[in-house]
């Protein structure tokens, strides 16, 4: 067959939503197929006897992307495609095509027989991935501890600059857990349901990526009662708290790597690094670190049953003593996946709900398959938002394109707990990158709430703070009114109300419906298929035609441009709609 049709009877391409419903994606060469209708059964049942049109989900560069929802009722599926070719196409008369494409587990035939069919034995309830359900109406903020407020100064180490100093790698400047407490008020007035901490425990930098003592708050932060009281007063506001959880690697004054330095091959913690020799040599770093030859974290050995023993504990400790409500989980990619397996049960275990987020910067779908994460912290999506709405580098085309490849790159449930995030502690501040234009961080704003996943704010984003690479990414919040900017505050805190309000943000599902030069214009559906809204965004300097029709829930311009059907240069707008479908391909 010149005309390519892909399938797999597995994750990302099918997989259980539940153990009655099954998701199957189809790949078809673009253009060449112009419907594709799927017959599915009970794989026991000799004769397929139900039949439904996919929908078209739109084309991800190299493929179009076919998708339906299909009810198994007996929880046994057996299914084969049917593809229509676009030169097939049946004229106005309705003429009966005679030469449809199926695909099976034989691969690609105009004979059904021939093609075979394709089966999941069974949809096992057990193995339906589940993340917990509060993700879908969830608005994150980042907060870098160290640098986000003040709330006990008796707290902040001798040495410590001035709050609005330039930041160092080394300096501190005496953030705390009680200042993120004091300013929760302002989290939740911002929209904000779920916090995630950089790392607060005891470690020798300002950033505390060195742990030094995984079941104590670094003094200059607090204390466990410090944490407990932030978690409780955040749970009362609708807040969750997740924590960094650094198990990659440890910090050089943790107790086992300073017995290790010690003891050398007598220390009973020597296996618990990956030590070249039969001493610690801290000047030539002889064992393996974080990155390259960093002496002051070296990697743990988690594959050490102690080692592992050790980390679990230290996970199911603060669920148990502080109430946390997940973990991020840094450089997770470079830890086995058999020990992010038993991370998930012992986790899950002590709080079902619990998120567990691993940061992976690359195709994560590895750890995605519902044994290790719930999700990630979505980098992939920040690299296209980059450069479509803040570099310019994509033209609409690219960029819808990218969406469309994001949206299908992994199953339906760690899609909707992703981290989409524009910036990090990390990365350069996103109104930097956008050489401090407010209007198109407006609109990668927009983007970022009315995407499916979770919109993750990096603290002081949202009043148009400014930084470059690390450590000036991590300067202190501005918390002067008049420093602020409140209009993008306002514009955020709009967004966030949305997010958390609307049914059709808080499912997976969003339709491209119009790319044009400068325009994307997109639909959501809520889950239950009773509520549509719909999004254009318009990145050029020019208004572009558009039609509106329903109650407009949000615009980053003026109201007037939208009465006359169009939308203002470098402006967004959100609206309701009626629903919509869409099942077959179009020519163009």
């Amino acid at each position: 067959m010149t005309d390519t049709l892909f399938h797999q009877p597995y994750e990302p391409y099918a997989y259980a939503i539940n153990s009655h419903k099954a998701r199957l994606v189809l790949l078809a060469s673009p253009c060449k197929f112009y419907r594709v209708t799927l017959h599915y059964g009970d794989r026991y049942v000799k004769e397929t006897t139900d039949s439904l049109a996919m929908r078209f989900a739109g084309f991800d560069g190299t493929h179009d992307v076919f998708v339906a929802d299909v009810p198994v009722p007996t929880s046994r599926l057996k299914y084969v495609f049917e593809a229509a070719p676009m030169d097939r196409e049946p004229d106005n008369q309705g003429d009966k095509l005679t030469s449809s494409i199926f695909i099976g587990e034989g691969g690609t035939s105009t004979d059904p027989e021939e093609a075979g069919i394709f089966q999941i034995p069974y949809l096992c309830a057990q193995d339906v991935f589940r993340v917990p359900e509060w993700v879908n109406s969830s608005v994150c903020y980042q907060i870098f501890p160290e640098r986000f407020e003040n709330g006990n100064p008796a707290l902040t180490p001798p040495g410590a600059v001035t709050w609005d100093a330039k930041p160092t790698r080394a300096s501190m400047h005496g953030g705390d857990l009680p200042g993120i407490t004091k300013r929760l008020d302002y989290l939740k007035a911002l929209g904000v349901n779920l916090v995630y901490l950089t790392p607060v425990f005891a470690a020798g930098s300002n950033h505390k990526y060195d742990t030094f003592d995984y079941k104590k708050i670094d003094p200059q932060f607090g204390t466990k009662e410090d944490l407990r009281d932030l978690v409780t007063k955040a749970h009362e506001l609708g807040i969750k708290v997740v924590l960094d959880a650094v198990f990659n690697h440890a910090g050089l004054r943790f107790a086992p790597f300073r017995d290790a330095l010690e003891h050398g091959r007598e220390s009973k913690y020597f296996d618990w690094f990956f030590i070249d020799g039969d001493e610690v040599d801290t000047k030539s770093v002889n064992y393996e670190t974080f990155g390259t030859k960093n002496a002051y974290m070296p990697k743990l050995n988690v594959a050490n049953p102690e080692v592992e023993t050790f980390l679990l504990d230290v996970a199911t400790y603060w669920i148990r003593e502080c109430n946390i409500d997940g973990w991020r989980l840094d450089v997770a990619n470079e830890i086995s996946h058999v020990f992010w397996r038993r991370f998930r049960e012992a986790v899950k275990a002590e709080k079902p709900d619990a998120l567990i987020i691993g940061e992976v910067w690359h195709n994560s779908m590895p750890w995605l398959y519902g044994d290790q994460f719930d999700s990630v912290m979505n980098y992939v999506f920040r690299d296209a938002c980059l450069k479509y709405f803040i570099k310019g580098e994509w033209s609409s085309v690219q960029f819808a394109e990218a969406m469309v490849r994001l949206l299908y790159l992994y199953p339906d449930a760690p899609t909707r707990a992703m981290f989409n995030l524009l910036g990090s502690h990390d990365t350069e501040r996103i109104l930097t990158l956008a050489d401090e234009d407010v209007a198109k961080v407006a609109l990668a704003f927009t983007f970022a709430f009315t995407f499916p996943g979770i919109p993750m704010l990096y603290y002081g984003d949202e009043i148009g703070m400014v930084g470059g690479q690390d450590p000036d990414c991590r300067r202190a919040m501005i918390w002067d009114e008049e420093r602020q900017d409140l209009a993008l505050q306002a514009l955020v805190a709009h967004l966030a109300h949305l997010r958390t309000s609307q049914p059709a943000l808080a499912g997976s599902r969003l339709d491209l419906l119009d790319v044009r030069e400068d325009l994307i214009v997109y639909e959501r559906i809520s889950d239950d298929g009773k509520e549509a809204i719909r999004v254009a965004i318009n990145t050029g300097e020019d208004p572009v035609a558009i039609t509106v029709e329903g109650e407009v829930l949000f615009h980053t311009g003026s109201t007037a441009t939208l009465s006359k059907q169009e939308l203002a240069g470098k402006s967004a707008a959100v609206w309701r709609v009626a629903i919509s479908e869409r099942t077959s391909r179009s020519k163009q």
